[in-house]
């Protein structure tokens, strides 16, 4: 905050949910002197002896829980029950944990029956307020939070229904900002509210966590992690711009509230600290503007952020920048975009950035300072230059080399086909491709691809008067090789040995163009080293991709 803002805060939530500072005349939150390892096997040990209990009860009260009023008496009981011993002084906290699972069953009883007779949109709603009463009743921070994340998703589930924008996407984003904006408003009710202070304070970390959680989920996959854990199609949901035409009057609406939010986050940030006033970081918020115009759950999650930074919230502003991180990640996994345009749109953006970074290091060893202090500056931003400069080169420097060889194979090697049987997978990740495997010989006539080392295996190719391949035989050094034979070496590739590559990497939405393929055409050069360069159909012409 600003230094000169007489300050409004003196007291802060207990550390289990690091929530922000409160109003000055707040009462402090209460604090546990309980050792979180403690509380954790505390907790495990009441759940485990709580299950089986309430399997016993859930088979004797099977019957009246599902007809009648038989959920709502069950659920209020239960409830009620939960709510008294949680209430209780001087309880012991594994009595408490065991409460746990009864408010859990208690609420689900309940929610049981006023989905039944209320449907999904009232049944979420009456609940809601059921939530909001639970946390006025009980005084455990931690629960506190759990049943703001839980409002937040009632409200949101109440909210679907009714919001239908063109696409059920759409409807999902705009209800997640809605969220947000709900956040905001019990921020602005806390400051002023000082007796509800800390409820506000429990219930909106909660209710945050869970919309960073919804516009995770929107967003999909982030990069890498669906090599890791398989592809998903929850990000698929969000589209082109939740599902629209490219240049609809709905995709532009969405992006372009996206970007005013970051703005916005600008803003805010530049009333709580005049550091962000400046021209820097004004056009580091345009940037990341742009990046939302792209990434429209980027714009929200930006604002959250600034707001968390500047009430200095500094663990939900972790799961803020996590939160933009994934979502950033995850614009890799939009098939609707070309790779190449991505890619083009994520290194400008960098480039803008470290050109940002550079010029603000350099005004501040231009501004006026002692002279060692000055000097000191100086020689670690040169420092700092010739290392950037050394790694930019160095690595222009390999990728280019690795490109004149491919070339000079291209150039220099002979055209080779070999046919092939090629599956047609869809990948998240990769994109379209086709799964390449062409003849080789049997692995049992390979050697081991550990005992090798730096060699690798080559076959005899046969070619016939068209330059089609037929393997014949592994090669055994100085053995000659007759006119029409040639070399040909292996790759290896996941504890095996392939022809070149075991794939072909096109543009989305050209497979039907590609399934002609019956050969892969290569360049080898005689020594065995070989390229893939193309695919060709059953009479060795060329496929040539669509052009867009």
């Amino acid at each position: 905050m600003n230094q000169n803002v007489k300050p409004r805060f003196r007291a802060t939530l207990s550390a289990g949910i690091a929530a922000g500072p409160l109003p000055a005349n707040a009462a402090p939150a209460p604090t546990s002197e309980r050792p979180w390892p403690v509380v954790l096997l505390t907790a495990l040990g009441a759940w485990f002896a709580a299950v089986p209990l309430l399997i016993a009860v859930g088979m004797l009260l099977g019957d009246v829980v599902r007809a009648g009023v038989g959920p709502y008496v069950v659920g209020m009981l239960v409830l009620g029950a939960a709510v008294v011993v949680m209430r209780s002084k001087g309880l012991p906290l594994f009595v408490e944990q065991l409460a746990v699972p009864f408010l859990l069953v208690g609420g689900g009883t309940l929610a049981m029956g006023l989905y039944r007779d209320f449907h999904s949109a009232g049944g979420a709603a009456i609940m809601l307020v059921v939530v909001f009463g639970l946390a006025l009743a009980l005084p455990q921070i931690w629960l506190r939070v759990l049943l703001g994340a839980v409002a937040a998703g009632l409200l949101g589930q109440a909210l679907l229904p009714s919001w239908e924008w063109g696409r059920p996407q759409a409807s999902v984003l705009l209800v997640l900002h809605g969220l947000l904006a709900v956040w905001l408003m019990a921020l602005w009710l806390q400051e002023r509210l000082v007796a509800a202070a800390a409820l506000l304070e429990s219930l909106a970390a909660g209710w945050l966590l869970s919309t960073l959680l919804g516009l995770v989920w929107i967003a999909g996959n982030t990069f890498l992690l669906g090599g890791v854990v398989g592809a998903s199609e929850a990000g698929a949901a969000l589209g082109w711009i939740a599902g629209f035409e490219r240049h609809s009057w709905q995709a532009t609406a969405i992006q372009t509230g996206a970007s005013v939010l970051v703005l916005v986050a600008a803003g805010v940030g530049a009333l709580a600290w005049p550091a962000l006033r400046q021209i820097l970081p004004i056009a580091v918020a345009l940037v990341l503007a742009v990046l939302a115009w792209f990434m429209p759950p980027l714009g929200g999650v930006l604002l959250a952020l600034m707001v968390t930074a500047t009430t200095q919230r500094w663990r939900l502003t972790s799961a803020c920048a996590l939160t933009a991180s994934w979502i950033v990640g995850a614009f890799y996994y939009q098939l609707q975009w070309p790779l190449a345009d991505k890619a083009l749109l994520l290194t400008g953006a960098g480039a803008v950035l470290g050109a940002l970074a550079c010029l603000g290091h350099r005004t501040a060893a231009t501004a006026p300072t002692a002279d060692n202090t000055q000097a000191s500056r100086s020689a670690q931003l040169n420092g700092r230059g010739i290392a950037l400069l050394t790694g930019t080169f160095a690595t222009l420097l390999v990728a280019n080399g690795v490109i004149w060889q491919k070339q000079d194979l291209i150039a220099r090697g002979k055209p080779v086909f070999m046919a092939l049987m090629p599956v047609d997978p869809r990948s998240l990740m990769q994109g379209d491709y086709m799964q390449l495997r062409f003849a080789t010989l049997d692995t049992r006539h390979l050697p081991l691809l550990d005992s090798m080392g730096a060699k690798r295996p080559r076959m005899v190719l046969q070619l016939d008067a068209r330059g089609v391949a037929t393997v014949q035989r592994l090669h055994t050094p100085g053995q000659p090789l007759a006119p029409s034979e040639m070399l040909l070496e292996l790759t290896p590739k996941d504890g095996n040995w392939v022809v070149v590559t075991d794939a072909w990497y096109f543009k989305e939405g050209q497979a039907q163009t590609w399934q002609a393929a019956r050969f892969g055409e290569f360049r080898v050069l005689p020594d065995g080293r070989a390229l893939l360069v193309g695919m060709a159909e059953a009479a060795l012409q060329p496929i040539a991709p669509q052009q867009r």
